[in-house]
């Protein structure tokens, strides 16, 4: 199959994004565009976030995940500590997480170092969580290969009948995890191709450094 898209052609002109307007706190103007691209009614899962991390096998790999909580210290986000990118992020805990808003012509890019959370705090939210979702996390053994749905489908119903009429508690392999960055790129779409991306870079003394990247 050859298909060619080299016809393909948007102009952004939403916005511009200029050092004189920005806050010296990556984190201030994250919240301020996500609360922007939030209140636009295109975007429905505000929240995705594209994460790559480097494999056991050297290749990155991208996944879309749900940002769950912003923090001061950075991105939290949840998953099964077994699965292929729990066992990426425990053998190179390098990772980067994406962001990207098209009806603001925007996208932001987090380079950062991902650990996990506090088990109390994994709890508050799995308990937060509807009861398909906490049953569903112990019935995948996330990235494992399976013989068939069915199998797959009666694992969620043997949980479902070991946990009748029980609390359903968070399975040890599951949680959070937190990005705390060291660089976030902003990017905003220009006329052009002439995108303004500015740069916060975490220095050794807790300040961001701010820079203008050319398009």
């Amino acid at each position: 199959m050859n298909k060619d898209l080299s016809n393909y052609r948007k102009t952004y002109q939403k916005a511009e994004l200029l050092e004189k307007d920005v806050p010296n706190s990556p984190m201030e103007l994250f919240k301020e565009w996500f609360q922007q691209a939030e209140e636009s009614e295109t975007n429905t899962e505000t929240n995705a976030m594209n994460i790559s991390s480097i494999g056991i096998d050297g290749y990155p790999k991208n996944r879309i995940v749900l940002l769950k909580r912003l923090t001061a210290d950075g991105f939290v986000f949840y998953t099964n500590y077994n699965s292929e990118k729990g066992k990426a992020i425990a053998n190179n805990s390098n990772v980067c997480a994406s962001f990207f808003w098209e009806q603001q012509e925007r996208q932001v890019i987090v380079k950062g170092n991902a650990e996990k959370i506090a088990s109390t705090t994994s709890d508050t939210y799995f308990n937060s969580r509807p009861d398909g979702s906490k049953l569903g996390a112990w019935a995948s053994n996330q990235s494992e290969v399976v013989n068939s749905k069915e199998q797959l489908e009666q694992e969620l119903l043997n949980i479902t009948t070991e946990f009748k009429d029980k609390e359903i508690t968070r399975p040890k392999h599951w949680g959070g995890y937190l990005i705390k960055p060291i660089s976030i790129e902003f990017w905003q779409g220009r006329p052009n191709r002439m995108h303004d991306r500015i740069r916060y870079t975490l220095l050794n003394n807790f300040d961001w450094k701010i820079e203008r990247l050319a398009p």
